[in-house]
């Protein structure tokens, strides 16, 4: 049997008692493995003994996950949080340069909800911290009072834009995506081209233009039952088949 790709998973840091942990939810793992045929590897969040060459030279993609906890906003210049937001500087402080050297060297790269966030940030784009709070938009959280597949279930639709990855992908120019998050691209970055727009106007996705590797980026979470859903599954078949070439690349 063929070895699978290796993707390398960057944690978040939580503290349980007086120990910290580093964890990744079991839903992206399962979406990886499944989805896009990869093996997922989680990558510590320690930036001052993480070599990121290092690292990168043991994997064949990247994967950032969602998070409850928010990018802090010193890295875009925005306003001091609200008292009590779940902040992840160690998260922060490896995926930023982590998906800045992975773009650099082509190494594909799938970015989902603050991962989107960070990608935004990491290419010089800004955030609302709390986009339903900004008028002229929804409110794009869940009610964490509901089943979490009322929660994770199709919330509004997205535009895929004329000669997009997404939209050749599906082989539609509307989907419907879930919608669980706070914060939202306020300005996007540079050098990216837009893949999916709420109906709202908000960017949903973008994948970054002129980098050797797949770079995609999603707010919405595609890893929910990922294998069930039309665009989840082209999502992350193209992921897998692009770790897929970058490895047998690597090879020769």
């Amino acid at each position: 049997m063929p070895r699978r790709p290796i993707v390398g998973v960057p944690a978040d840091r939580r503290d349980f008692g007086p120990h910290p942990f580093h964890m990744v939810g079991e839903k992206y793992l399962v979406a990886l493995l499944r989805a896009a045929n990869v093996l997922p590897l989680m990558a510590p969040v320690l930036a001052d003994d993480v070599d990121l060459d290092e690292l990168l030279d043991q994997v064949d993609g990247v994967f950032l996950t969602g998070s409850y906890s928010n990018l802090e906003p010193h890295h875009y210049d925005g306003e001091p949080s609200d008292e009590g937001t779940l902040h992840d500087p160690h998260r922060d402080a490896l995926t930023l340069p982590l998906a800045r050297r992975a773009l650099q060297r082509g190494v594909p790269l799938l970015a989902v909800c603050r991962g989107f966030q960070e990608l935004n940030v990491v290419l010089g784009g800004t955030l609302h911290q709390k986009v339903h709070e900004v008028a002229g938009y929804h409110n794009h959280l869940e009610n964490k009072n509901d089943p979490l597949d009322v929660q994770y279930g199709p919330s509004h639709p997205v535009s895929l834009p004329e000669n997009g990855l997404l939209r050749g992908l599906l082989g539609s120019d509307t989907a419907m995506v879930n919608s669980l998050h706070g914060q939202a691209i306020a300005r996007l970055a540079k050098g990216v081209s837009v893949e999916a727009v709420a109906d709202d106007g908000l960017i949903e996705a973008f994948r970054v233009d002129d980098v050797p590797g797949f770079a995609l980026a999603v707010q919405w979470h595609p890893e929910w039952k990922a294998t069930e859903n039309e665009l989840s599954k082209v999502i992350f078949k193209a992921f897998g088949d692009a770790c897929r070439t970058y490895a047998r690349q690597r090879q020769v």
